[in-house]
């Protein structure tokens, strides 16, 4: 069948009704459609014509334009939050428990024992900056090498434009004093006055830490107070030491759990330390955890209430803590679900020695939704970032990705980890000795806001997540009244001693309870969702020009229309393309059917050969030859009146 036949016929079925002709076809729509506008403009006279013309161009306009509005909107993704109090049995949540001071210092004096000798030095120097102090002539003598990886230096401000870095411990000064604006070139300097009993504003510089001894490259961290500088600068080098010293040996160092948990109680069932889950936090050594959820099933609680909570009696030893260690003395402790690693450092609370604290609880439940409302993860899967902290099994957490990030990129630029986070595997720790410029190194990586921001952004939110708001209140505990018996007691049950060996710098009690028994759910919904957008699209289409769904249909149908025509014309043109070639290459016009008939009838019945003979001279043909037969030369007549010539 010809094409464009069939083309012609497959537009007719489809159309029923417009031309063929876009002028056709754009008066057939308007004539016939629904929507408002169109029709009056082939209806009114010229004047109106116009001006219906405008306003429907007008309209239309403001309808595309709210479209373009409300589909951006759309994909932007907005969020709602919405509040909701639910009552139910609710799971006790995970308490985590530990000593402010992660190690007893008569098991670890003997590791920090030359640097207490040099730190105890350092503050003479400090308290006396003046020649001949009795820090020279100590015996045995100090052993600078410490000191000499990791200085701790004074700033002299007189001069604010060039201060000069002063070595607490040279013996000549004035001979080695250094412009610290040479010397912190690649460094980060930020100069802060101290008034010294000496009357010199000075300032006490805290983690010099440089890429290689006797190098320029350093970097300063100041401090406003000397308490501040010291006690930084004890942390960094211990850190060193203590990150040689195997783990179990650590654990053992430090508070162990019959002897810090004195009395345990939930609800109305007595407990005990062998209740408690241990593990090694590098902040505050070893760490109790009850109800971790790990090998039994999470606690449920009955009824709101303090005598419906957990009850603690610990005991901190504050006797036996670490003198530069730690200067904050008490109880470290925080709330999280089962099966969470606790960030003590970043969201656990003090309890102080000789209170008794009580902690309300209150429960938020969070419902975040995921991709591509917010960039939350539903368990850290798909973040580029490997969990160091799944080696205790615990969920994922904001927390645990940005340290692990921290800890990958400190082992990829330091060649080494930092002691206060998990290890990857095959990679040591840093220390003075293995990884002399590890804390130049670090104080960069730390200070680094390209490396902050890539973790940053590597590291997502949890979609579900329960947060615990604590309600805290403290009295003095015991009484004046009732301690003399309850540290008899006390001590007793521990040390099976008639003699009193507690007292109050090491008691405190805990009472955590849930203050009511509903929690708030706070959760995300889609603010703008399918069913909104295609109400306000319509919305939009029928105030402004009275259009519905169908109205888009026959719009739809208008277009499929122009589409058939438009082939049509496109095949109608390359056939004119291809007639105009042939005519290009035969320039003479086709005989008429006279000629054909006339040139047929001089032609005769005999071939024109090379060997034949001319018309009059030809011989008759012999008795018994059949005629010639003359259908074989028939002219097949020419198609003068083109493909179209027949009837459609």
């Amino acid at each position: 069948m010809n094409l464009k036949k069939y083309f012609v016929r497959a537009l007719h079925r489809l159309q029923k009704g417009p031309g063929y002709t876009y002028k056709e076809l754009l008066v057939w729509y308007c004539d016939n459609t629904n929507t408002h506008g169109p029709k009056r403009i082939i209806k009114e006279g010229p004047k109106k014509k116009l001006i219906w013309f405008f306003l429907t161009l007008l309209f239309a306009s403001l309808v595309f334009w709210q479209w373009g509005i409300l589909i951006n909107t759309y994909l932007s993704y907005n969020v709602t939050s919405s509040l909701s109090i639910g009552f139910k049995t609710m799971k006790f949540p995970a308490v985590t428990v530990c000593n402010a001071n992660p190690f007893k210092y008569s098991e670890v004096k003997h590791l920090l024992k030359e640097l207490d000798r040099l730190i105890e030095a350092a503050l003479e120097r400090i308290l006396q900056p003046t020649p001949g102090n009795s820090s020279e002539n100590m015996s045995p003598p100090l052993d600078l090498e410490l000191w000499h990886q990791i200085p701790l230096v004074l700033i002299d401000e007189h001069d604010k434009d060039n201060p000069i870095i002063l070595d607490i411990f040279e013996s000549n000064a004035a001979g080695n004093e250094t412009t610290a604006g040479n010397q912190t070139a690649a460094g980060n300097e930020t100069a802060v006055g101290n008034q010294t009993a000496a009357g010199n504003e000075i300032a006490v510089g805290n983690e010099t830490a440089c890429s290689h001894q006797g190098s320029d490259n350093c970097t300063y961290r100041n401090f406003t107070s000397a308490a501040q500088a010291v006690t930084e600068w004890y942390i960094l080098q211990s850190t060193s030491i203590l990150s040689k010293v195997p783990l179990q040996e650590r654990i053992r160092m430090g508070y162990q759990a019959e002897d810090m948990i004195l009395a345990c109680l939930y609800g109305a069932e007595p407990c005990n330390y062998k209740n408690f889950t241990q593990i090694y936090h590098p902040d505050h050594g070893n760490c109790y955890i009850f109800n971790w959820g790990m090998d039994e099933e999470a606690l449920n609680s009955s009824n709101p209430g303090a005598e419906f909570g957990l009850k603690l009696i610990l005991d901190i030893s504050q006797q036996d803590y670490i003198p530069y260690l730690s200067s904050a003395a008490g109880a470290r402790l925080m709330l999280h679900q089962q099966k969470s690693f606790p960030f003590l450092k970043d969201q656990g609370i003090y309890a102080m020695a000789g209170t008794e604290t009580s902690i309300g609880v209150l429960v938020d439940e969070l419902e975040r939704m995921g991709y591509p409302y917010s960039d939350c993860t539903m368990n850290g899967s798909d973040v580029p970032v490997k969990n160091l902290y799944s080696q205790y099994n615990t969920s994922y957490s904001i927390q645990a990705c940005l340290r692990s990030c921290f800890q990958n990129h400190m082992v990829e630029i330091c060649g080494c980890g930092h002691y206060m986070f998990p290890l990857p595997e095959g990679v040591n720790y840093c220390n003075n000795e293995d990884n002399p410029g590890w804390a130049y190194c670090y104080s960069s990586l730390r200070s680094s806001i390209r490396h902050r921001q890539i973790c940053i952004d590597s590291c997502k939110e949890t979609c579900n997540d329960t947060q615990y708001k604590m309600t805290i209140s403290m009295a003095d505990w015991p009484s004046e009244a009732s301690e003399d018996w309850i540290f008899h007691i006390l001590s007793y049950e521990r040390d099976m001693s008639t003699n009193v060996t507690l007292d109050r710098n090491g008691i405190i009690k805990l009472n955590i309870y849930f203050q009511e028994y509903n929690y708030r759910t706070i959760s995300e919904s889609a603010a703008t969702t399918i069913v909104w957008l295609l109400s306000s699209l319509g919305g939009q289409f029928g105030f402004w020009m009275g259009g519905s769904v169908l109205c888009l249909i026959e719009f739809g149908e208008i277009i499929i229309d122009s589409l058939w025509i438009t082939i049509i014309n496109v095949i109608g043109w390359c056939k004119g393309l291809k007639q105009k070639r042939a005519q290009a290459r035969y320039p003479d016009a086709p005989p008429t059917v006279s000629e054909l008939v006339e040139a047929h009838t001089n032609l005769g019945f005999q071939h024109e050969d090379a060997g034949a003979l001319p018309r009059d001279e030809a011989l008759p043909p012999e008795p018994g030859t059949p005629p010639p037969n003359y259908d074989s030369l028939r002219v097949q007549p020419l198609d003068i009146l083109g493909p179209d010539s027949d009837a459609e």
